[in-house]
């Protein structure tokens, strides 16, 4: 198939669209319908080991494109059991810490 729509940012070539970026860099954009699918592989997959946000957020940004990827990777991290298990605090405060006054005699 040959290049089908040029158009910008984006191009549609054998099938697939592309997104061009101000670093032109090329990535697959990426249809709302796959965007679960996509944030799995990147998150949940064996071998990406559940990634913090941070890294499965670059991992995601690397190869694949769409309009409000950063928001949809923090949400899609929030609704993950085992990290939120993982990340989890205690909720037990430590305490203050005090000062400790210099003793006046040896």
């Amino acid at each position: 198939m040959e290049n089908t729509y040029d158009e910008g940012r984006f191009r549609l070539l054998d099938g697939i669209i592309y997104h061009r970026t101000k670093h032109t860099c090329v990535m697959t954009a990426v249809d709302r319908s796959l965007i679960n699918l996509v944030l799995k592989e990147c998150h949940d997959n064996p071998f990406s080991g559940h990634l913090s946000e941070d890294r499965t957020r670059e991992n995601v940004k690397t190869c694949i494109w769409w309009p409000i990827r950063q928001k949809d990777v923090a949400e899609y991290f929030k609704t993950c059991d085992r990290c939120q298990k993982a990340n989890k605090s205690t909720g037990k405060r430590l305490g203050n810490i005090m000062k400790v006054q210099e003793p006046r005699r040896p």
